[in-house]
């Protein structure tokens, strides 16, 4: 039997990298594929691994490649990568490096980009859900999967510490969520796709422009706002899965990630929900 061709490799490595040179931070979310192509015929015909570079390695060097090009544009990016397997590993006769990317658009307030916040592109679903009845009616409207996040500007500290708890305090982290929200209008306005933007607006200013000790404390205070911006509103819902960027470790190779580069998740999450009323 003859092994006509062989490849491997390391797929879905996520980046997110945080450049914080400016006020103006840039944020880069990436998946990435590495498919390495060379001389690792032996570990198919004759299980040996020695020319074999670990699929965990493969995934340590994006990370480490990340921290020393956080500015880098994609394609700079990529090529980085390549050229890293085909300088460092003899047997690496080819690369394929496949990139996707999450985009986010930087969050506009009154007309005013804003340095920290984010909205993901493309994003959310307006949602509409009446009940009537022949004495009355109910009306709700909202929106559904609207992604947002901010780079800096939020903690997690002072939480329960016990024999269960690993996770450390940090007062400056990302923070992202996929939000459902909804509001019990109280009187129909009579422009509802104006008061509807209206809502998120005003959500979105105090989630962008307040320090956030946790999306607890964030949702209740968009909550409030949101309450105080339209009177026709008589109660909002609030439901948001915490989309976690863990920080990644490098000082195993001599290197300190600076809060720049982190490993995006969202299985598990944190979900949090509440509901404001007046």
């Amino acid at each position: 039997m003859t092994l006509i061709s062989q490849s491997y490799g390391k797929g879905r490595v996520r980046i997110m990298r945080v450049n914080r040179a400016n006020p103006a931070q840039e944020v880069r979310e990436l998946s990435i594929q590495i498919i390495l192509h060379g001389g690792f015929e032996r570990a198919y015909t004759d299980a040996d691994n020695r020319a074999v570079v670990a699929t965990d390695t493969i995934k340590n060097v994006v990370n480490i490649v990340a921290r020393e090009h956080v500015a880098a544009e994609t394609e700079a990016f990529c090529q980085a990568i390549a050229d890293r397997f085909l300088d460092r590993y003899s047997q690496v006769e080819r690369v394929v490096v496949s990139s996707a990317e999450t985009r986010w658009s930087r969050l506009t307030i009154n007309g005013v980009p804003h340095p920290h916040s984010f909205i993901l592109d493309g994003n959310g679903k307006p949602i509409v859900r009446l009940e009537k009845w022949r004495t009355g009616a109910s009306v709700i409207s909202g929106i559904e999967g609207f992604t947002f996040m901010k780079s800096t500007e939020s903690g997690w500290t002072d939480y329960v510490m016990d024999d269960y708890t690993t996770l450390p305090e940090t007062r400056d982290r990302i923070a992202a969520t996929s939000m459902n929200a909804s509001w019990l209008w109280a009187a129909i306005p009579e422009n509802t796709v104006a008061t509807n933007a209206a809502i998120l607006a005003k959500m979105l200013e105090v989630f962008a422009r307040t320090y956030s000790f946790g999306v607890q404390d964030s949702l209740y205070r968009m909550g409030e706002a949101a309450l105080a911006a339209v009177p026709d509103i008589a109660e909002i819902s609030l439901s948001c899965p915490n989309k976690h960027y863990l920080p990644i470790d490098l000082s195993r190779f001599g290197m300190s990630g600076d809060n720049l580069v982190f490993t995006p998740t969202d299985e598990p999450h944190g979900q949090i929900e509440c509901k404001v009323g007046r």
